[in-house]
């Protein structure tokens, strides 16, 4: 039995790649978007079968015209099961050394995109009456980390209008969720991340402070999770009659996390994501 079409956006690497080979493999019809379409060539490691049911789009969605495009491309789809916008970069960096316009990027790939993006899609789920719409936020949505304000920021504004969006669209049989996942072995946080010059000069008054940023990230790393646990929860997600839950945490430590930051006072929380940072 058919299952209909799922629309992943930033489909060529990362959660995006795999979670298009994981709804090919339950039966769906996928539709990878991506920037670059000479990166569709990673999936022909992929079985034939699993291949066929994979269809390339070209979708920039930081990009008006290609938006535009791509939704024009949607008026013969009929049957659209699911929308994953997964597309996101990270802008690292202190807000005293990251410009304006270094934050607009941030948003255009994790907020504006997903916004737009989702605009042409509901009208094909509200007619049709059913949908799912998820949205891969992250822990930095819940929590603020040093040194990544714009990309805390977007993860925040991401969230806030995920929870307006579910109770917009729920009369008409859509549903959406947010996956709220903590750190995975992807590549955003390699090439998908873009630290202005500013905050990697020598001279710069926050160096210490990012130095110790970076040797936190290589310590934990090694433990980060395999991001096979995000592409199973999307499928299952897909596959419920009902979606319950808005926010769906995952990953090592993140419901800790959550819990402590609403259990503590702020003076304790601070003092303690501090301690973690400088404690050599």
């Amino acid at each position: 039995m058919e299952k209909g079409v799922v629309i992943i956006t930033g489909a060529s690497s990362g959660f995006g790649y795999l979670t298009a080979v994981a709804c090919a493999k339950e039966g769906y019809e996928v539709l990878a978007t991506m920037r670059n379409l000479e990166k569709a060539n990673q999936f022909e490691k992929e079985d034939k079968a699993i291949r066929d049911r994979i269809h390339f789009r070209q979708l920039d969605v930081t990009d008006h015209n290609s938006i535009q495009q791509f939704g024009a491309s949607l008026k013969g789809e009929e049957s659209v099961a699911g929308l994953i916008n997964n597309a996101g970069i990270a802008v690292g960096g202190f807000t005293e050394e990251v410009g304006v316009d270094e934050f607009r990027k941030q948003f255009d790939t994790n907020f504006f995109g997903a916004v737009a993006v989702t605009q042409f899609v509901l009208p094909i789920m509200r007619r049709q009456g059913y949908g799912k719409i998820i949205n891969l936020g992250s822990i930095s949505g819940r929590v603020g980390f040093p040194g990544l304000s714009p990309y805390v920021a977007s993860k925040h504004a991401l969230k806030g209008w995920t929870e307006s969006l579910r109770l917009e669209v729920k009369p008409f049989g859509v549903e959406v969720a947010l996956i709220e996942a903590g750190s995975y072995k992807t590549n955003i946080w390699t090439t998908g991340t873009h630290i202005p010059d500013e905050a990697q000069q020598q001279s710069s008054p926050y160096r210490f402070y990012m130095e110790a940023l970076q040797r936190e990230f290589q310590t934990s790393s090694e433990t980060h999770g395999d991001p096979e646990e995000i592409a199973r929860l999307i499928v299952e997600i897909l596959q419920e009659k009902r979606t319950t839950k808005l926010f769906r945490p995952v990953g090592k430590g993140v419901k800790v996390m959550m819990g402590s930051k609403t259990l503590l006072s702020w003076r304790s929380w601070e003092k303690l994501l501090l301690k973690q940072l400088f404690k050599r």
